[in-house]
């Protein structure tokens, strides 16, 4: 299956340190780059196929990502190891400092992703896996994969049925694949999609997400996902989140010195009171009265 992909890309600050190393393979093309970012430098990218990003070195701290146009601010995230774009769908990246960084891009034609995966996942779940974005940043396995790939992207050695067979692992390894029964069919969400809605939660340091920034985190309608979730959780996602912030607010007043007022602001709440009333309507009690009984402990 021949195929070159193609892709809207538009960057500013990023200068190539290398010359990029490509390889086309059946119904996918790999691309290794070395390259350096500024601070302010950012990039937009738009490709109407899949596509895995894979980092070789932690950028953070230095790149962050949105999906949204002018979301660089609230909607913001920290990119991460390794990521799964699904089809159609943008991304905006900016650097808040200088940083070099590697990596390999895997552009991918939907029906090879497929057939990747629905012999062995089926029709169904092969095709809910590639409508759901991945970000991951423990990428283990999947980048020493993606190092033993871009050898043979630089400099062939094999027959292109080896280099096949790693994209093949890294694809089963990154998508979120569920496991037989736990398929949204069943009206609930996969456990990959709730560990990726608490991490989105603390990369945004516990300040508060809106349903539909959830609902994009896991690849959902807004209103399938409400539904979904409160299947899942027993909770409403604005309930769930709030547990989750309450917790992020315990952790910073056993760990440090902040005022509860320090703590509201760092944590998005509109000022200590509402914070107290949060914190009351969880735990049982007042910020202050919890810090004091973890304290006597």
């Amino acid at each position: 299956m021949s195929y070159l992909h193609s892709m809207t890309c538009y960057t500013e600050g990023i200068k190539v340190l290398a010359p990029v190393k490509w390889r086309s393979l059946d119904g996918l093309v790999g691309v290794f780059w070395d390259a350096e970012g500024q601070p302010g430098a950012k990039g937009y990218y738009l490709s109407p196929d899949p596509r895995i990003v894979i980092f070789f070195n932690d950028v953070s701290p230095f790149i962050r990502m949105t999906n949204r146009e002018g979301g660089m601010g609230d909607h913001a995230r920290p990119m991460t190891r390794a990521i799964y774009v699904p089809a159609g769908v943008p991304l905006w990246t900016g650097f808040t400092a200088a940083h070099r960084f590697s990596h390999l891009d895997l552009h991918m034609h939907k029906d090879r992703l497929s057939r990747f995966l629905t012999p062995s996942v089926g029709a169904s779940a092969a095709l809910a896996a590639q409508r759901r974005p991945v970000e991951l940043q423990d990428a283990g396995a999947i980048e020493t994969l993606a190092g033993l790939l871009v050898d043979e992207v630089a400099t062939p050695t094999r027959h292109a049925v080896y280099a096949e067979s790693l994209v093949a692992g890294i694809v089963t390894g990154l998508l979120d694949i569920p496991e037989q029964g736990s398929e949204q069919s069943n009206g609930r969400l996969t456990q990959a999609q709730m560990n990726r809605l608490t991490a989105r939660i603390r990369a945004c340091g516990g300040r508060p997400l809106s349903v539909a920034d959830m609902a994009e985190t896991v690849g959902l309608s807004e209103s399938w996902f409400a539904n979904v979730f409160k299947q899942t959780t027993g909770k409403t996602p604005l309930q769930w989140q709030l547990g989750k912030r309450i917790d992020l607010a315990q952790a910073l007043l056993v760990e440090n010195e902040l005022t509860i007022a320090d703590i509201a602001a760092q944590l998005g709440f509109s000022d200590q009171a509402h914070l107290t009333k949060a914190f009351r309507q969880v735990v049982g009690g007042t910020p202050a009265a919890w810090r004091r009984m973890q304290q006597a402990r």
